[in-house]
């Protein structure tokens, strides 16, 4: 990830003619959860609020929690996740999951929330037609945590990814635990005893040794009505959760009915009907595209890259932990029966030299992806703070650069969500101005030289310079055309 020291925050294109315009939200650095408008202004601020991620909804109701166990004791629990009215208002709670009493803290319950989160009405938590998550009751389907013992998947203690739905009361309607279902996961004898041995430990607290952070499950949302559950696939029945476990490289859905896992990609995508995907490494945000949007029923991802995965030991993973690895991100929509690659958004598509130069589109954790209304998709680039609007053939038609640094010095931003105008009264629709791009190549910060010489001379060549092969091969060496100079007949 080359990454300049000086680099332009907020926005810094906006096409309006080509963008689907409205508000975004996110969460700024330890600001709080912050509300922008396509240029970027500042519209809102519910400051000291956690946004993990932050999602708002009609109405101005913004999502998110109001603290985050110590990290002596626990890895990324939330106290609770609460709804919060445009004044800051809590007006939806719920931290009944698990009551601990942590050293040297009073005893609280906690919801021990992470990642993700749906509320009844909305299966992904992002706008789409007729599709509005309630605001005043309905279930919740939370992504939590719960400490378990499982000898069958390894000797240590297991961190678990938990899959919950709670009633508006915070009655517990249902709960999913992965590790009931280790023998549906598709994990081979090498990443089994990868995972017996270490189940990516991490050491923290009171708990010595630490707990094992198997799967880290980090997207769960509802099917939704789809195509292929109207033809009669019952595994795409709208009430089953789709989730993605960022440490195993998998994809899969849960029947909410029998808890077994009915579909899954990967985690060998060495396997004929997968081979054309390639890997899918450390994803995140693996949901299915909603009815109403384009591409409905496919499914979205953010394929990372970075590291992720078990199996046999290899030059960058000598033990097997980690195993799968690549230094460029994807984000792909693929069509969930057939496993056809609908779009995509690569290096490639960036306009970016491949493999040299992949690594320009890159964000190794976090991230997401979300389809909006008219095709365009909105990129969420985590690691690099740097939120963008693509269109179907690839245009970049905005892009916005957080200017919030955490105490890491990061200006990472988890996941990103654009809603409509209408979604937010108690504003007035803003002007929308248009931004150009600014042309790198002649942009200076003040004092320094413009481009270009003081002094020229010219050198006698022998022959003209013809741009060949780099050090590295490209995707695009051997294609040699008529219009190419260095054809040969």
């Amino acid at each position: 990830m080359g990454h300049p020291t000086i680099y332009p925050t907020g926005t810094t294109v906006y096409r309006p003619d080509k963008a689907w315009s409205g508000y975004t939200v996110y969460q700024a650095g330890e600001e709080g959860v912050v509300l922008i408008d396509m240029n970027g202004k500042e519209v809102h601020l519910w400051k000291g609020l956690l946004g993990f991620p932050a999602k708002i909804f009609p109405g101005g109701y913004v999502l998110g929690s109001t603290g985050r166990r110590d990290p002596k004791f626990g890895i990324q629990d939330n106290v609770d996740l609460v709804q919060v009215d445009w004044d800051g208002n809590i007006v939806w709670k719920y931290n009944g999951y698990e009551h601990i009493a942590d050293p040297g803290y009073e005893p609280l319950w906690y919801a021990r929330q992470h990642h993700d989160y749906q509320r009844e009405g909305n299966p992904v938590g992002y706008y789409a037609p007729g599709l509005d998550p309630k605001t005043d009751g309905g279930r919740t389907l939370i992504l939590a945590h719960k400490n378990v013992s499982n000898p069958q998947i390894s000797d240590k203690p297991l961190l678990d990814d938990a899959i919950i739905e709670v009633d508006w009361e915070g009655n517990v309607l249902w709960e999913w635990l992965p590790h009931e279902h280790f023998d549906e996961l598709g994990f081979d004898e090498a990443a089994r005893n990868v995972l017996f041995r270490d189940p990516n430990t991490r050491s923290f607290g009171h708990l010595g040794g630490g707990v094992g952070d198997w799967l880290h499950i980090n997207s769960a949302s509802y099917v939704g009505p789809n195509r292929f559950y109207d033809a009669g696939d019952e595994r795409f029945h709208p009430d089953n959760i789709i989730w993605d476990a960022r440490e195993a490289n998998i994809i899969a859905i849960t029947d909410r009915r029998s808890g077994s896992i009915v579909w899954r990609l990967g985690p060998d995508y060495s396997a004929p009907e997968a081979r054309h995907i390639g890997w899918i490494i450390g994803q995140h945000h693996a949901h299915i595209i909603p009815r109403g949007l384009p591409g409905e029923g496919n499914l979205l991802v953010f394929d990372n890259g970075g590291w992720g995965g078990y199996g046999l030991p290899n030059p960058s993973s000598p033990y097997g932990l980690k195993a799968a690895l690549r230094d460029h991100s994807r984000v792909l929509e693929i069509d969930p029966a057939t496993l056809e690659i609908v779009w995509q958004y690569t290096s490639a598509e960036a306009g970016f030299s491949v493999p040299t130069d992949s690594y320009k589109f890159y964000s190794p954790y976090i991230s997401s992806a979300q389809r909006l209304p008219n095709g365009n998709t909105l990129i969420t680039e985590g690691s690099n703070g740097r939120l963008f609007e693509v269109t179907p053939d690839h245009e970049l038609v905005w892009e916005y650069i957080s200017p919030y640094k955490d105490r890491r010095n990061t200006n990472m931003v988890y996941r990103s969500y654009r809603v409509p105008y209408h979604w937010v009264p108690q504003l007035e629709k803003p002007q929308e101005t248009a931004i150009e791009p600014i042309d790198v190549s002649s942009f200076r910060v003040p004092g320094a030289a413009p481009k270009g010489s003081d002094s020229v001379v010219s050198v006698e060549t022998t022959l003209p310079f013809v741009e060949g092969a780099a050090c590295v091969a490209t995707t695009d060496e051997g294609r040699i055309g008529k219009n190419n100079p260095t054809r040969t007949e």
